[in-house]
C-alpha cells in the first residue's frame, strides 16, 4: 500500500485500480468526442467545398481551433479543442446562420445529465450555497465553475425557459388522450395544501408531450379549471377524447365544464390502492387479483363479471371496500371504447406516476420555502428531460380514428353496416 503524507490516508490496490480505470474512460470519452467534432466539421467544410469567391478561394475554410473547453460529466471534466469554423463570407453571400456544432453547442459547459442534478437536489431541499459541495460530493473534486454564482444564474435562465413555455401557443394542437394528476412533493411550496397540477397528451401522432403544469390548492375544481381555461386561452381549440385521472372531484368538475366531450376515465392504480387501503392486509393480495381481472379482461362483459363476483364476495364484510369500487364504475370500464392497443396507456395515470416517482413524497415541505416559480422550473425542467425517455403510443395509426370519433366495441373497430 502506498502512503499519502498530506492527507495520512492509505490507498489500497482498489482504489489506484479504480482511479486508473476512471482516467482511461475520461480519456476514451474524450477522445471518441473530440473524433466526432472534428468529423462534423470536416463534413460541414465538405458540404460546401464547392462555394468559392471570384478569386476561386473557399468561402468555407478551417482557422485553428477554439479556446480548450472543459466538460462537465459525470466522469468529471473532459477538456475539448472544437476547431474554429471561418464561414463569414458565406454568411453574407448566402444569408446562412453561422456553423454550430450540434455535438458541442457553442455555451455547453456540462452535459444535460448534470444539469438534471440541480432541479432534483433543488426538490430535494438543498440550498443554493450548498450545491458546490453537493455537486462535489456526487461529481468528484475535479467538478469547478459550479459555484453557487453560477447556481442562481442557471436557475434564472430556466426560469425564463418555463415562463417561455408556459406562453407557448397551442392553436395547431390537437391531443386524443389528457393524463392529469396533483403531486404533492417534499419541496419548497408556499402553503402545505399546495401542490404541482401536472397534464400530459398524447399528440396526432401518439406522442407523449408535458403540456402543462402549475400549482394548486388541494387539486380544486378552481385550481383545475384554471389550468384548462389557460389552455384554451393559448388556442387548444377542442379538448381529448379521453382524460384519465384519479378520484380528485376537482379535477372532473372543471374538465366538465370547460371541455365537456371529453370523456373520463378512472385511474386502475389509484382506485386499487384506495380499496386495498380498506381491507385487512390478509386480504389485500387475493383483492388485488380480483381488481386486476376486472381491467385486464378482454371484454367489457367479463370485466363486469369479475367486478359483479368482487362485490358479491367482499360486501358482507368488507362494506367501505366495495363501495369505494362502485362510485366510480361508470368511468372504469370506459377504456373499452377505445382501440385495445391503446389500453396499457389509458387504463391508468402511470406515465405521470413513472416521470415523477423519483421526487414524489407525500410528506411535509422542507425548511425554507423558495418562490413557486423556483419549485415549478424545477418540476419542468425534470419532466421536459424525462419527456425524451417517453415513448409512442402503441396502435398510433388508430388515433385518426379516434378523433374521428369512430365507434370501437371492446377495442376492435366496428365495421360499417
Amino acid at each position: 500500500m502506498k502512503k499519502n503524507s498530506s492527507h495520512e490516508t492509505l490507498i489500497g490496490p482498489e482504489e489506484t485500480s479504480r482511479s486508473i480505470l476512471e482516467e482511461l474512460l475520461r480519456e476514451g470519452a474524450r477522445k471518441l468526442l473530440q473524433q466526432a467534432i472534428e468529423n462534423e466539421v470536416e463534413e460541414y467544410l465538405r458540404r460546401y467545398s464547392h462555394e468559392r469567391d471570384e478569386q476561386g478561394r473557399r468561402l468555407v475554410v478551417k482557422n485553428g481551433h477554439l479556446p480548450v473547453r472543459d466538460i462537465v460529466t459525470g466522469l468529471g471534466l473532459i477538456p475539448i479543442r472544437q476547431p474554429r469554423v471561418d464561414d463569414r463570407k458565406l454568411r453574407k453571400s448566402t444569408g446562412l446562420e453561422r456553423f454550430t456544432s450540434n455535438i458541442l453547442p457553442r455555451y455547453l459547459r456540462r452535459i444535460p445529465s448534470i444539469d438534471n442534478l440541480i432541479p432534483a437536489l433543488y426538490l430535494k431541499g438543498i440550498s443554493t450555497g450548498d450545491f458546490p459541495l453537493a455537486l462535489e460530493a456526487i461529481l468528484g473534486d475535479s467538478v469547478k465553475g459550479l459555484s453557487a454564482t453560477n447556481i442562481v444564474r442557471l436557475k434564472a435562465k430556466w426560469e425564463e425557459e418555463y415562463l417561455e413555455w408556459n406562453r407557448r401557443d397551442l392553436s395547431q394542437k390537437a391531443y386524443v388522450y389528457f393524463w392529469a394528476d396533483g403531486i404533492y412533493f417534499n419541496v419548497r411550496l408556499d402553503d402545505d395544501r399546495s401542490c404541482i397540477l401536472v397534464i400530459m397528451a398524447a399528440d396526432e401522432e401518439g406522442n407523449k408531450e408535458l403540456l402543462s403544469i402549475t400549482d394548486g390548492y388541494r387539486e380544486s375544481e378552481l385550481s383545475w379549471r384554471e389550468m384548462l381555461l389557460d389552455l384554451k386561452r393559448r388556442g387548444l381549440k377542442r379538448g381529448p377524447e379521453l382524460a384519465i385521472g384519479d378520484g380528485a372531484m376537482g379535477f372532473w368538475k372543471a374538465l366538465h365544464e370547460v371541455f365537456p366531450g371529453t370523456r373520463m376515465q378512472r385511474c386502475w392504480v389509484h382506485k386499487t390502492a384506495n380499496i386495498l387501503d380498506k381491507l385487512p392486509k390478509s386480504m389485500q393480495s387475493k383483492a388485488k387479483a380480483h381488481i386486476h381481472e376486472m381491467y385486464r379482461s378482454e371484454s367489457r362483459d367479463t370485466a363486469l363479471k369479475a367486478y359483479d363476483h368482487f362485490v358479491q364476495v367482499y360486501r358482507s364484510k368488507y362494506p367501505h371496500a366495495v363501495a369505494c369500487l362502485e362510485k366510480d364504475k361508470d368511468v372504469l370500464f370506459t377504456f373499452y371504447d377505445f382501440p385495445a392497443t391503446h389500453w396499457i396507456h389509458i387504463r391508468t395515470t402511470n406515465p405521470i406516476e413513472s416521470t415523477f416517482g423519483t421526487v414524489r413524497l407525500r410528506t411535509h415541505k422542507t425548511k425554507g420555502c423558495g418562490s413557486r416559480t423556483a419549485t415549478l422550473t424545477m418540476v419542468f425542467k425534470l419532466a421536459l428531460e424525462a419527456q425524451k425517455t417517453w415513448k409512442r403510443l402503441k396502435g398510433h395509426n388508430l388515433i385518426s380514428l379516434v378523433l374521428q370519433r369512430k365507434v370501437f366495441i371492446n377495442g376492435e373497430l366496428k365495421e360499417a353496416a
